[in-house]
């Protein structure tokens, strides 16, 4: 019988990048496997993942380049992991679609959520939309949320109600969190919530107990990552420097309490990788490097029978594509 993991072809035919890693000790995490699940577009990139009704739906954009004035959101479809199909691809007369985020809104929709950059010498120069859908395939009309110049980079649900922290992309280089009970209207809760220096994309996650996390990607002088804390109604942060840069992150919760950062570090050298968030201590340890380098980073995270999921995008192997990694954790 075939793997369906490994596929007729398996490591010949290149389908599957199997780590060299090996379980040293019973503390390693261990990459199971890695497959290129999309790469049709000349630039294929900046990554999330959701599982829904049996069916995992991978996001990203679709472009001419890392940036250029066609991007376009890519949703794809798979029942088991090895094989994905083209669900659907959208785009918009506002500009280039970036950085689109899939959850699951309080009314049982799919949810989409991207920036259009608009085309020089267009003003505004972003616009945060949403799009729904009850299949993954046909989709709504985009809805434009937030602020103008204002970039919704991603929405976490809790209690039926989406948080989600936006980024000036004009001159003043500030966060804002928004909070919204449909999707659609979002209200700002704390108009600066992080504003000393340039702070953007962010992953927030609830805990069992309510405590919301943040994990803060800081660029500039002062590139360091923030992680923010805060209780309901959580109109009141405390903060603590990670010490180190983190692009594209994202945060999600095990099953027995830890948490797993995920994002693009380049202290040195660039890869995409998975650390542990220390959250009472305000520290990140990397505990693995994913198959990465160069253009690199977003991933999307989902724990599914005993393994963690990791969509992402790199450009090692040539041309920048999109990958699913298996992760078994110690």
């Amino acid at each position: 019988m075939i793997d369906p993991w490994l596929g007729a072809r398996g490591l010949a035919g290149g389908l599957v990048l199997v780590s060299a890693m090996s379980l040293a000790a019973a503390d390693e995490a261990r990459l199971v496997d890695v497959r290129k699940i999309w790469d049709e577009a000349p630039h294929n990139a900046f990554t999330d993942l959701l599982r829904h009704e049996d069916q995992w739906y991978c996001v990203f954009r679709e472009g001419a380049g890392h940036v250029s004035p066609n991007g376009a959101i890519r949703v794809i479809r798979s029942a088991d992991g090895p094989q994905w199909q083209s669900a659907s691809r959208l785009t918009s007369d506002l500009g280039d679609l970036r950085d689109p985020k899939i959850s699951l809104a309080a009314d049982g929709r799919l949810m989409l959520l991207a920036a259009a950059a608009r085309r020089a010498p267009d003003e505004p120069r972003h616009q945060s939309l949403v799009w729904f859908s009850d299949d993954g395939s046909t989709w709504s009309e985009p809805v434009l949320v937030g602020d103008v110049n204002v970039w919704l980079w991603r929405v976490s649900w809790h209690n039926g109600v989406a948080y989600g922290v936006g980024y000036d992309t004009s001159a003043e280089k500030f966060t804002r969190l928004y909070r919204s009970s449909d999707g659609v209207q979002f209200e700002g809760l704390v108009d600066r919530l992080f504003d000393r220096g340039y702070s953007n994309e962010s992953s927030i996650l609830f805990l069992p107990d309510g405590t919301a996390l943040c994990l803060l990607r800081r660029d500039g002088k002062e590139n360091s990552a923030q992680l923010g804390t805060a209780q309901a109604p959580y109109s009141q942060w405390e903060w603590k420097d990670l010490g180190r840069a983190i692009g594209g992150p994202h945060m999600l919760q095990l099953p027995d309490g830890r948490i797993v950062a995920a994002g693009r570090l380049y202290d040195g050298k660039v890869r995409t990788a998975l650390s542990w968030l220390n959250a009472a201590e305000g520290k990140l340890e990397e505990f693995l490097a994913l198959p990465s380098g160069g253009d690199t980073s977003y991933p999307g995270l989902v724990f599914h029978d005993g393994l963690l999921w990791v969509s992402y995008y790199d450009s090692r192997e040539g041309k920048t594509s999109i990958y699913l990694a298996r992760v078994k954790l110690p």
